[in-house]
């Protein structure tokens, strides 16, 4: 392979978990499961949303919740990256809200200096009731308002992605907002009941919508809070293929973003371009 060939590809990784009421325990697993990825050539790894705290209840979170740029979950994380020398998605932590009884849940970007390069605090918030199952996001959780966007470099070649989080794939005009982009970033903890039935196809449609691949990262079973997760993190390509899937449990994926395959699905298709709206 030519060095050109090799600028123009960026190795990625997708973290699974099932994560605990126990901030030390996800984070240990968390480093765990990045380091294995890295070793396996990752130079950009996810995790998941809530990787760090699937807390007894919905509340857990607000003790943990730290202010933005300090705190042992950031410190944690930064070390991580750097350790590892990966850029670093890390799904979503509680951050410091308005109101004391809730959190931004916010997702952080850090490079392999371990410094903290892009925000994004989740703008959707997820609402869901039937006779056994209730989730109401609002009541613990304050809702962005921003964007969120993540530019590297790497090897002289940049890539772009667009961050959102779980519920926020159900609105496809936020990934518009997003503009072109060659990836995005989708942490989550979907739902079982929901998961089943929407899930991939949702996931397929931002990839072959906004022609970019989609690197998921999931929570994926059976919770100590008795939630069940729906997994399968995945990654897909700008033509809609799963290129790696994880069904269930603890774990990851892993795989190559190519500009040449970006490139190849918008000329021999560009309904990017033939956009009237």
């Amino acid at each position: 392979m030519s060095t050109n060939n090799r600028t123009s590809e960026l190795q990625v990784a997708s973290i699974q978990m099932v994560s605990t009421p126990s901030l030390m325990e996800n984070l240990d697993t968390a480093s765990r499961l990045v380091q294995a990825a890295s070793q396996q050539g990752a130079q950009l790894v996810v995790l998941p949303e809530y990787f760090c705290l699937m807390g007894l209840k919905d509340t857990d979170k607000v003790s943990a919740r730290e202010p933005a740029g300090a705190g042992p979950i950031q410190e944690k994380l930064a070390g991580i990256a750097q350790e590892n020398q990966i850029y670093l998605i890390a799904g979503t932590i509680p951050l410091v809200a308005q109101e004391s009884h809730q959190v931004l849940n916010t997702s952080l970007a850090f490079n392999p200096a371990g410094q903290s390069i892009a925000r994004y605090d989740k703008i959707h918030l997820f609402g869901f009731q039937t006779d056994t199952e209730r989730y109401a996001e609002s009541e613990t959780i304050e809702a962005g308002n921003q964007l969120g966007r993540l530019r590297i470099t790497v090897d002289g070649t940049e890539w772009n992605f667009g961050l959102t989080i779980c519920y926020d794939l159900r609105f496809p005009e936020l990934y518009r907002a997003l503009g072109e982009v060659d990836c995005h970033i989708i942490p989550a903890a979907f739902t079982y009941t929901t998961g089943k039935d929407h899930w991939e196809v949702l996931l397929r449609a931002r990839a072959i919508e906004n022609q970019c691949y989609v690197l998921s990262s999931a929570q994926g079973g059976k919770h100590l809070n008795q939630r069940r997760t729906w997994g399968n993190s995945m990654l897909i390509d700008p033509w809609g293929v799963i290129l790696a899937n994880l069904p269930e449990g603890e774990g990851f994926i892993s795989g190559t973003l190519s500009k040449d395959k970006l490139k190849e699905v918008r000329s021999k298709l560009p309904a990017l371009k033939h956009r009237k709206l």
